[in-house]
């Protein structure tokens, strides 16, 4: 039986070849003393050092390398709290595309700024107050004519952030690694759905699994059940970047077929996990980009393999979350 999803390895493959120029090779990162505070390996795919500061700038880029010139010339419309919405801004800015992104107005002050300097206009819209941003963006898009760039349920994303899965199979096999869980920072599920195709076809051993914020984790729940399931909770989280209410139309599929179990972490695990990233890998994680080393310090139960790698997704942290970490005992 052919399977049809939203993307396949060669659309990752193509993804790369129309961006290798803009888009940086991030590092795989590992330190002895990681390792021995999480009881097994660890590799850290940092992609906190990605342009823009996280790996939504892979899912930009594509989506952007991809439009019509008669796109490029209408401009282009995406809605973010905050990492899609700055690699939309930088990839339409190297293209000298028009970008308008609809952003909460409680999200992170560091990248509302970044996204204004990436020459893009931001629309604010009342999140806490149930505003609802695809609606409004949606609209935007329509009575300017401009080319809508979801942050996870369109393919040329995906098939984007499917590249940072072709970098960890190579990178790893460099390391002597052929077998490892691949955790994955998990919102909407691009990343996650991104990096499981290019698993499938270059890393067949290795695993990827979601790991989400505690009272966001939708995208267990419907793995668990075997359909997109939703959370309706007031709870809050620090991890901005992932609290997607669930996972996406295009993505759930990918998840559901090749994907192993997810794992929550609470926030306060996070903030460790960011400290455990500064000072025994010399990067910067926000908390949402570092709930996947969370749950490879936090939770060795639920990981069976002797290796884990754990994809640092963002490091967009302002000066008090940063502080935050740092004071969180670890």
């Amino acid at each position: 039986m052919t399977i049809k999803e939203a993307i396949n390895y060669s659309d990752a493959l193509a993804a790369m070849q129309r961006f290798k120029d803009a888009v940086r090779k991030t590092p795989l990162l590992e330190s002895p003393l990681l390792n021995e505070l999480a009881k097994r390996r660890v590799l850290v795919k940092a992609e906190c050092l990605q342009h823009t500061g996280s790996f939504k700038f892979r899912g930009g880029m594509s989506a952007i390398t991809k439009l019509t010139k008669e796109q490029c010339q209408a401009g282009v419309l995406a809605y973010s709290s905050g990492n899609h919405a700055q690699g939309v801004a930088m990839a339409a800015k190297i293209a000298s595309v028009d970008a308008v992104i609809v952003m909460p107005n409680d999200a992170p002050a560091l990248k509302l700024e970044n996204t204004r300097r990436y020459g893009a206009e931001v629309v604010l819209y009342d999140r806490p107050g149930g505003e609802d941003r695809e609606a409004i963006g949606s609209r935007i898009a329509s009575e300017r004519g401009m080319h809508l760039i979801k942050p996870y349920d369109n393919p040329e994303v995906i098939a984007g952030q499917a590249t940072c899965g072709i970098e960890i199979a190579e990178q790893a096999n460099a390391a002597g690694v052929t077998e490892a869980d691949v955790l994955v920072c998990c919102g909407g599920g691009g990343l996650t759905s991104g990096i499981a195709i290019s698993l499938e076809a270059s890393a067949p051993e290795m695993t990827a699994r979601p790991v989400e914020p505690d009272y966001y984790d939708d995208v267990i729940r419907s793995q668990r059940s075997g359909q997109r399931e939703r959370v309706d909770t007031k709870e809050t989280s620090i991890c901005d970047a992932i609290v997607t209410p669930s996972p996406g139309e295009l993505t759930f599929p990918i998840i559901k077929r090749l994907c192993g179990p997810g794992i929550s972490v609470k926030d306060t695990e996070a903030l460790q996990a960011m400290a455990a990233a500064m000072k025994y890998l010399k990067i910067i994680a926000e908390p949402g980009g570092a709930v996947a080393l969370a749950a490879a310090l936090f939770h060795p139960e639920s990981i069976q393999t002797d290796t884990v790698i754990c994809v640092v997704s963002g490091g967009n942290a302002d000066e008090e979350m940063i502080g935050r970490a740092l004071k969180s005992g670890l």
